[in-house]
């Protein structure tokens, strides 16, 4: 054979393997990344909205279509097996796929205790089974799927499923399937389901494909020059600082220049990069994210700082922060509740940043945006914010709308640089614990399960030398409306053994200060119990909060923020609302027995 021939057959062969390889590592999310860009370069923006399942169908290819079809979710089977597929009653359009690749509607019907769903089957022999997309709208009732041995003596076995990280269940009144809201129990399905294995979900995958009415524009599109500039602590703040921001995709640079105010000797560290993507973003769909650690800063000292691209000469105005003082006990900083990217929310934090300009720090518990995996939200947030949290630190928790539909919130860790000294088990920088002055902050994701964490919690009240401890988390366990029992149970224990002095939250969208809690009963002293404190920074959605015998002081509307001074072994706690009036004051002296 000559050595023409033996080369054209091994790049065939090389070719061929690549092609395959290719078509083996095609994906949902590739596919969609792909279209959406050829759709961005051949459809003008203002038919965007007439987009829908007709369009979608025509505009695809036919291997795209292939893909959408069989990669949505895959697995093997040792023996031939029957699929059930659980599709939502009210969602309009059935998937593409559906009909075509075999499966049919029965009669029968499964509900839970809010939707109802209509069975579709279909038989598989041994080997892969592949389903498609639930759809090219954002109905967040995705189908899910169990699966029985057709013959019952077999003993059926999964392998190879994608995707891995939703487990398998057992179909049984009881059962859950979306693992984002796990009390959603099955209470109705047919006998012949009973004890199939079920593949448990998560509603966020009803996004992987989502194209109708998904397109969206920021009011804040990113440039050349830095914007959003945030400063977070991630370790001492008497000795460091992490500065954040960003820019177009233009720029992959990122310094900051610093130096004590008043002086001319100018410090440049660098910061790392991350390209952000929003897809549907379709006016600033990829943005440059920056963050710098600057260390070994000197306690209580005020610095200048201006951060953008030595490469292209392109750099903010000078801002300045200050570090914390060794050994201080006397600082104040502030609070809010939800504030879902509220532009009146923002007004208030620009009042109360000329109210208090003494401050060290802001905290919000949770809820910053109302769809946290949309970046235009976080846009209207930094946007609506302007330059407040260049000057003031800002120490945060995410809350259920910060994480979404069980994709979890990766935008927010993106964001955030924060302490990462938290509980194994749970997202790094989720949930963290800091000291300022003679106080431990603990900071926890309520989102994420409490067991993981309640070690961690129990832990740090242990250990702490702190005359005063703060906790924030975003669901309050004590309300009128959904008290968390659960947390109640898990952490309140803990909270009353190490005296926690203050727990900090939001979430249910109105205002209330308990009187001092322990062991779930109100006792005489604060130096006895806990104060719960709930409060909103956007707007109220109540017209009734019923009765709360432990509460002190509630507001069913309004928006506020808390403004808290300690001074050693005294705490001034102090609630303004958005007009800038004192609506409630609390003082508690540790001096006082």
């Amino acid at each position: 054979m000559n050595k023409f021939l033996v080369s054209s057959m091994l790049f065939l062969i090389c070719f061929c393997s690549m092609m395959a390889q290719q078509k083996h590592d095609a994906s949902v999310k590739s596919v969609m990344d792909n279209v959406i860009t050829r759709l961005y370069s051949k459809v003008p923006p203002k038919k965007y909205d007439s987009i829908d399942d007709g369009f979608m169908l025509n505009f695809l290819t036919k291997n795209e279509k292939t893909v959408l079809a069989t990669k949505y979710q895959y697995f093997k089977v040792n023996v031939p097996v029957t699929v059930s597929l659980m599709r939502y009653v009210n969602q309009a359009n059935v998937p593409f796929w559906l009909a075509e690749s075999g499966f049919k509607k029965t009669t029968n019907k499964v509900k839970n205790t809010e939707y109802e769903y209509e069975v579709w089957q279909k038989n598989f022999v041994p080997g892969w089974v592949n389903l498609g997309i639930p759809g090219f709208d954002n109905n967040r009732v995705v189908y899910f799927i169990t699966v029985g041995a057709k013959n019952k003596s077999d003993e059926l076995k999964i392998t190879h499923q994608y995707p891995s990280e939703y487990g398998l269940s057992k179909m049984e009144k009881g059962s859950f399937t979306y693992h984002d809201w796990s009390d959603l129990k099955i209470s109705e399905l047919p006998e012949e389901l009973e004890g199939q294995i079920l593949f448990t979900t998560v509603r966020g995958r009803s996004r992987e494909a989502h194209v109708e009415d998904a397109f969206r524009k920021t009011l804040f599109p990113s440039s050349k020059k830095p914007d959003q500039i945030m400063l977070t602590w991630s370790e001492n703040p008497s000795n460091s600082v992490a500065i954040q921001w960003r820019t177009n995709t233009a720029i992959n640079d990122g310094t900051v220049n610093y130096w004590k105010k008043n002086t001319s000797d100018t410090l440049s560290a660098k910061a790392s990069v991350s390209v952000m993507e929003d897809r549907m973003l379709y006016n600033d769909r990829y943005i440059n994210r920056f963050t710098s650690e600057i260390k070994q800063l000197e306690a209580n000292t005020t610095y200048d700082y201006r951060v953008g691209s030595e490469i292209a000469h392109s750099w903010s105005e000078v801002r300045n922060f200050k570090t914390e003082a060794k050994n201080t006990n006397q600082f104040s900083f502030i609070w809010f509740g939800d504030t879902h990217r509220d532009p009146k929310w923002a007004e208030m934090l620009q009042d109360s940043y000329l109210r208090h300009p003494e401050i060290a720090f802001y905290s919000i518990a949770g809820d910053i945006v109302s769809t946290g995996l949309y970046r235009d939200e976080w846009d209207m947030f930094f946007g609506y914010s302007k330059d407040v949290f260049s000057y003031k630190p800002l120490m945060t928790v995410p809350g259920n709308h910060d994480r979404q539909d069980g994709l979890g919130a990766w935008m927010y860790y993106q964001l955030f640089s924060l302490p990462k000294n938290g509980p194994e088990k749970v997202d790094p920088e989720s949930t963290y614990a800091f000291e300022y002055g003679n106080a431990l902050f603990l900071m926890i994701d309520a989102t994420q399960p409490n067991e993981d964490q309640t070690a961690w919690i129990e832990k740090q009240l242990k250990n702490t030398k702190a005359t005063w401890k703060f906790v924030m988390f975003h669901f309050p366990p004590y309300n009128f409306e959904e008290p968390y029992l659960d947390i109640q149970q898990e952490w309140c224990g803990i909270f009353d053994t190490y005296h926690v002095d203050m727990v900090m939250s939001g979430h249910i969208h109105y205002y209330m200060r308990s009187k001092p809690i322990n062991h779930g009963k109100v006792v005489k002293s604060f130096n006895e119990g806990t104060v719960y404190a709930v409060s909103i920074g956007t707007h109220g959605n109540h017209d009734d909060i019923g009765q709360e015998p432990y509460g002190e002081k509630r507001y069913k509307d309004g928006q506020f923020y808390q403004h808290m001074e300690i001074k050693d072994r005294v705490l001034k706690y102090t609630t303004y609302n958005k007009e800038g009036n004192i609506v409630d004051e609390l003082l508690i002296d540790k001096n006082q027995n």
